[in-house]
């Protein structure tokens, strides 16, 4: 088993930050893995991670010691996520992105730009002749700029202060998740309103799902079974491998050291204290026989790519299985890449859990009617009951009176 790894990143204050509290900051550096900060109220806080990176740290710096590791494994078919927490402005996107996923300085690449860079020189360098195919997220590429232009055409269209999740599958390799949490600061403190104001809290209930399910594996961890709510959010669901899987994972807690973030910083790093105890059992997955891989092709039809996912399915599931699942799959509206069938059989689970969890609300309703009924029933008894002798005591009544 081994443990998650999370640092911790301290980004150098803002313009904002300094005409307000000038060069005062709230965290006070003993080492490069441990240091104290300070709340609102000056009360000392002290803690300890795998590496703290702190105001001036380089970009390269980050991605060897958090995700060359990772990068590295994902060519020994290992998969691996990389994760990037904390309030918004405190350096998230910039740690994974830098200032532009294209048409940047390269000491200023972000952690993304530098996995995939780092993935096809690692390929291109491998002593071992080898095919090999690399997807981007629904997207087939085969060289590292291609697939930074299509990053960088998808975050044009990304709206801010979405959680970003991007996927690198790897034929004969591992998977590469990156993740570039939305902001964890309380809905308040945003100044959203309206539509912004809704989806905000949107955010917030996926990454308190994220909390939650962080919490119960702290828990299990510490020899409490308790259940793990994956499937409370999308976003839990789709990071369940990375948590409690066979994933090497990292998490990079970013933090504002300003006095004004205090209770933001504090907040994000008792979540990576927390996820510091999570443990994963890392393996290496399944590898393919690259020979028997046919080239991957985009089906623009979706009634192609509709019959190659059935088709797929069909080496694996009896006939009649494959038609209750695909009118299952109809009726939840799912969508998949036609070249993954780890996701059809994610979201086969995914089906079959949320029908078993309808199934048991019917039987809890079920439970509830008949518990119901029973009362009524023990009601109607004690009602009766009382009337046999009501009737019983008038008719001794009446014949009392005959007597007499």
């Amino acid at each position: 088993m081994s443990a998650m790894k999370v640092c911790v990143l301290f980004r150098p204050l803002n313009s904002k930050e300094l005409s307000e509290f000038g060069d005062a900051v709230s965290v006070q550096g003993i080492n490069s893995e441990s240091f104290i900060i300070k709340d609102e109220k000056e009360q000392e806080f002290d803690f300890t991670f795998d590496r703290v990176f702190y105001q001036g740290s380089e970009q390269a710096d980050i991605y060897e010691f958090l995700a060359l590791p990772i990068v590295q494994g994902a060519l020994e078919a290992i998969n691996g996520t990389i994760i990037t927490y904390g309030q918004t402005g405190a350096g998230k996107t910039y740690s994974m992105e830098g200032p532009s996923i294209v048409d940047c300085e390269s000491k200023k690449k972000g952690l993304l730009q530098r996995v995939v860079d780092g993935l096809f020189e690692a390929i291109m360098n491998s002593e071992k002749p080898s095919k090999y195919t690399i997807k981007l997220s629904m997207v087939a590429v085969s060289n590292s700029a291609e697939a930074l232009q299509s990053l960088s055409s998808g975050i044009a269209n990304r709206a801010v202060g979405e959680t970003r999740i991007l996927r690198l599958f790897l034929t004969k390799f591992g998977k590469l998740i990156l993740v570039d949490l939305a902001g964890s600061e309380k809905v308040e403190k945003t100044g959203a309103e309206g539509k912004i104001l809704e989806e905000a809290k949107t955010i917030n209930q996926s990454l308190t799902a994220l909390g939650k399910v962080i919490n119960a594996m702290t828990s299990s961890t510490q020899g409490k079974p308790t259940h793990i709510p994956y499937r409370d959010s999308k976003l839990t669901r789709i990071l369940q491998d990375a948590l409690g899987g066979c994933s090497q994972t990292a998490l990079l807690c970013c933090c504002s050291p300003s006095p004004s973030n205090s209770s933001e910083s504090l907040s994000t790093l008792r979540f990576g204290a927390r996820a510091k105890h999570i443990k994963a059992s890392v393996h290496v997955s399944c590898k393919e026989d690259i020979d028997n891989i046919k080239d991957a092709t985009v089906y623009p039809n979706v009634d192609e790519s509709r019959e190659r996912i059935l088709a797929k399915l069909r080496e694996r599931m009896t006939a009649e299985d494959v038609q209750l699942l695909e009118k299952l799959l109809v009726l939840e509206g799912i969508f998949f890449d036609p070249n993954s069938v780890d996701e059809i059989e994610e979201a086969y689970e995914d089906v079959t859990s949320r029908t078993i969890s309808s199934l048991h609300k019917a039987v809890e309703e079920l439970n509830t009617g008949v518990e119901k009924m029973r009362r009524e029933n023990a009601a109607l008894k004690t009602s009766l009951k009382a009337s046999e002798e009501f009737y019983q005591h008038q008719l001794e009544r009446r014949s009392l009176c005959l007597i007499l």
